[in-house]
């Protein structure tokens, strides 16, 4: 799976680093962009979550954009607590657009990147992918729980902020939303994210085509 290095500038002109994978398929199935957990606690977009996503896009006949939100890494500006960082999304969007028109995007991410992705609104997001959404970082409504599209949640047994019960008791009034139990595992899904996220992803695509 070879990444390139693309550097992405946002609405508000910060400049974003991304890795961005290219299937050889045409058309792709989606543009899946990927967010990373919390930068506060070392999350990047080399966690092994976010490549694991990547692995499995790149299975699936699918382009990937995984982004470094701002203030990490070598991206420009600061941490911004999951608000201008839908800007950094929102810039991967317009790079999806420009890889291939017309593509249907999946927005993906893991712990604090999915609930970043879920407030992410673009006409070319089919669906969403939330692995692992932490409800304490939810301050408010997703922009995407009431979105006709699908949402599918992955919940990790043993995960130590939002059990699978928690979860779905949170996004039972939410549009279109499947929670997906992951068993076995705790929020850091140390054993079996490859399969895990290909899985998720699998079913996600299933349903936007």
């Amino acid at each position: 799976m070879a990444a390139e290095t693309v550097y992405l500038e946002t609405l508000d002109g910060v400049t974003i680093e991304t890795d961005v994978v290219r299937t050889e398929q045409y058309p792709a199935r989606a543009v899946v962009i990927i967010a990373h957990p919390h930068p506060q606690y070392g999350g990047d977009r080399h966690n092994h979550v976010v490549r694991a996503l990547q692995s499995a896009a790149a299975n699936l006949q699918c382009h990937s954009i995984a982004v470094d939100f701002r203030g990490v890494g070598n991206s420009g500006g600061q941490h911004d607590n999951g608000d201008a960082e839908r800007l950094d999304l929102a810039a991967a969007c317009e790079l999806a657009d420009m890889m291939e028109p017309d593509c249907p995007i999946v927005m993906a991410g893991y712990s604090f990147g999915s609930v970043v992705g879920l407030n992410v609104s673009n006409p070319f997001i089919a669906g969403w992918v939330a692995v692992a959404p932490p409800l304490p970082m939810m301050q408010s409504l997703p922009t995407a729980a009431n979105n006709h599209r699908p949402k599918f949640l992955l919940a990790p047994e043993h995960d130590q902020f939002t059990n699978p019960s928690q979860l779905r008791d949170a996004v039972s009034t939410w549009v279109n939303t499947t929670v997906v139990d992951l068993p076995g595992v705790d929020h850091f899904i140390a054993a079996d994210a490859p399969k895990a996220c290909q899985q998720i992803l699998e079913m996600a695509l299933q349903a936007i085509s």
